[in-house]
């Protein structure tokens, strides 16, 4: 079992991955006392479904590296909404701004705290 050091050390390096791949507005939410989830969220927004897709495969690359595969993948397909969930870890990946801001995850999660992330 990976502790949560790892963890956090493995959702930075897939937010590296989302921002390497042009990913915007990546943001990590802090789950752990708050949901039986996972104990991250990773939030990030492309400007269409291509580069969704592109986001969330390269994001499945970096989590191999990291020792990681996705247990569930959802919306990959369609792109407007890719889960890729790492079981510690949830990605959730927007083809769009609007989808975002429908489903509105940073609000609904508003009580979890954000892991720092400016990408480089």
């Amino acid at each position: 079992m990976k502790q949560k050091e790892d963890i956090k050390q493995s959702v930075l390096a897939l937010a590296q991955g989302a921002f390497d791949k042009k990913g915007k507005d990546i943001e990590i939410l802090d789950l752990e006392g708050i949901s039986m989830l996972g104990d991250y969220f990773m939030i990030v927004s492309a400007n269409n479904i291509k580069q969704s897709q592109s986001i969330a495969d390269e994001i499945e690359d970096v989590a191999a590296e990291q020792g990681m595969t996705v247990l569930h993948r959802e919306g990959y397909r369609e792109g407007d909404w890719i889960l890729l969930d790492f079981g510690d870890i949830i990605c959730h990946i927007f083809g769009g701004d609007d989808t975002r801001e429908f489903y509105g995850l940073e609000a609904l999660w508003s009580d979890a705290s954000r892991v720092p992330f400016e990408g480089e």
